[in-house]
């Protein structure tokens, strides 16, 4: 099955946000405690886009 351009973009997409997901696991060791603690609830946070993109997606974009 071929993939469409826009397939590609939004795939394309997703490999950005698992490279810079990489980056912030390899910065995470030079930040100190309270900054974590505040990265961790913004990433909290954004988990639910995920969680509802995740979610459109099972069900056909509905």
């Amino acid at each position: 099955m071929a993939a469409t351009g826009e397939l590609i973009r939004l795939i394309n997409y997703v490999d950005d946000i698992v490279t810079t997901l990489r980056r912030i696991s390899a910065s995470i060791p030079t930040i100190d405690a309270d900054e974590r603690k505040r990265l961790a609830e913004h990433i909290r946070e954004a988990s639910s886009s995920l969680t509802n993109v995740l979610v459109q997606l099972e069900k056909g974009g509905q």
